[in-house]
């Protein structure tokens, strides 16, 4: 549109000048060489202009003519693009159907033609891995180092080859090359982070997760969350030797997350080393109401060393308070009695519990209550009984494995912050059935715990040899005949959802068979 607007206005102009000089005649003469011309200047403004139209003309022509074989190497080489661009195409069709045959050949054809072109060196190495070419796939992936464009996804593609082959020192330097090459990569800055969590660079795991937080690769609360386990695990390893260092961050991280419970029971230790008992306390107590844990439970009875026994109960009455109803409450409350021999209050913190919900520690706890208060060896004998057939409580659980004591790293992934406070799966398939179930249920418990202790038979002497036990074997949803399995001990792999990783296998169907 503006071009035909300036031409109309070119158009006006010239117009314009030729009515111009069409209102003042006049005559041109021109002597040279003999020659006489003499004419109007209407006519000479024509003739010029016809000239200068010609010698347009003329010179469009000389350059098209000289422009022809650059014109013509240009249109060979476009057309040669276009065919190395859809073999490239194909190719990648290929890599997604896993035609494996077709993409080498369309990777092959997309070479010869683009050469080093970025796309070309990607079908390259996807080609090579689709068939297992792992050699192959790192050349390809070293070739686009070369190129600054292409040297983050080269680094990408050799950090997995490197995961891959089991090369974790290549990894974490492909890692560390190419954040400081391009620190907005979210692959590069997470590896980098974990592989520093897993040495325990503690130091280094807090610069790249504040460089990660700046380039907004996590969000704000997970970054702080992820700060405060980092803090907390720096502290752990310095409470030793640099207690005051180790004090300053087990605060710090709890005013990123008051509820961490690692942190609160290491800041509350240092504080009341430091007869600081009242900080001490009220820092388990923040982190109590934020989840009750026994852990916060053990350390707020013994924040003050020369407590009696009763002087702890009354303590825990005062936490157990400030979250009422919580399981944990009362298994709190019940070895403060315990410890302090008020073996009716102990009972009484725990029939809560048996009335529904109890696991394997309300049971021994209550073993306990009965062996220090009677020494009933058959009512021991029963609460055992339960306990090894009652559901399992929580524990430091990540990635399937199941750890005693919290840790800020999971040792299978190097996650960070992946132990969670929860119940470990079980088995496979279906709840735990208690084969005791069917004959307790209907019976009065306390009634019932005297007659079984009254008619119960002596318990056997023990085999010097004992018997080797037998394999746990998996049992069906409602066979009460099938043996419990064993509990499982700590940091010992159990299924628990873990997820599908880079090198988990797929699953299968028809794995389970029914078999004599």
């Amino acid at each position: 549109m503006i071009r035909v607007l300036v031409l109309i206005a070119l158009l006006a102009l010239v117009a314009a000048g030729l009515s111009w000089l069409a209102d003042r005649p006049g005559d041109i003469v021109l002597a040279w060489q003999g020659w006489h011309v003499k004419t109007s200047v209407m006519a000479a403004a024509v003739a010029l202009l016809i000239l200068v139209v010609v010698l347009m003309v003329l010179v469009a022509l000389l350059r098209a003519l000289l422009r022809t074989p650059e014109s013509f190497s240009l249109f060979l080489r476009t057309r040669r693009r276009s065919k190395g661009f859809n073999a490239v195409t194909q190719g990648m069709i290929a890599v997604g159907a896993g035609d494996t045959r077709r993409a080498q050949r369309q990777a092959i054809e997309a070479e010869r033609i683009l050469g080093t072109e970025p796309l070309a060196l990607l079908l390259r190495a996807q080609a090579a891995q689709l068939s297992g070419d792992r050699a192959g796939a790192e050349a390809a992936f070293t070739a686009m180092l070369q190129d600054p464009e292409t040297k983050p996804l080269g680094l990408r593609g050799l950090f997995i080859e490197a995961r891959r082959r089991g090369d974790v020192k290549a990894a974490r330097l492909l890692a560390a090359e190419a954040v400081k090459a391009s620190p907005s990569l979210p692959w590069a800055g997470t590896a980098l982070l974990e592989f520093q969590s897993i040495e325990k660079d503690w130091t280094g795991a807090l610069a790249t997760l504040a460089r990660n937080a700046e380039h907004r690769l996590v969000d704000r609360d997970t970054a702080r969350r992820q700060r405060a386990v980092l803090l907390t695990a720096r502290a752990l390893d310095a409470a030793e030797r640099d207690r005051a260092a180790a004090k300053a961050g087990a605060l710090e991280a709890l005013k990123l997350a008051p509820g961490l419970v690692p942190a609160a029971v290491l800041a509350a230790r240092l504080l009341a080393d430091g007869n600081e008992i009242r900080k001490a306390s009220k820092v388990l107590e923040t982190a109590w109401r934020a989840g009750p844990h026994p852990d916060l439970a053990d350390a707020y009875m013994s924040v003050r060393l020369g407590d009696s026994a009763r002087d702890r109960l009354a303590r825990v009455q005062t936490l157990a308070a400030q979250a009422p109803g919580n399981p944990e409450s009362a298994l709190a409350l019940g070895r403060a009695a315990l410890a302090a021999r008020e073996f009716p209050a102990a009972r009484g913190a725990l029939a809560p519990l048996l009335n529904g919900g109890a696991t394997e520690r309300v049971y021994l706890l209550m073993a306990e209550i009965e062996e220090a208060e009677n020494g009933a060896t058959g009512r021991v004998r029963e609460w055992l009984s339960r306990a090894v057939r009652a559901p399992r409580d929580p524990a430091w659980t990540a990635d399937g494995m199941v750890s005693d004591v919290w840790l800020p790293v999971s040792p299978a992934t190097g996650r960070i912050d992946a132990f969670e406070w929860k119940r470990p799966v079980e088995r496979i398939g279906g709840p735990l059935v208690d084969p005791a179930d069917d004959v307790l249920a209907d019976i009065d418990e306390p009634a019932q715990m005297i007659a079984y202790e009254d008619k119960a038979e002596p318990a056997p002497a023990p085999d010097p040899k004992p018997a080797a036990p037998e394999p746990v074997k998996l049992s069906l949803v409602g066979d009460k005949s099938a043996p419990v399995p064993p509990p499982i001990p700590a940091t010992h792999p159990v299924p628990d959802d873990p997820g599908m990783t880079e090198d988990t296998p797929p699953a299968k169907a028809g794995l389970f068979s029914w078999k004599g």
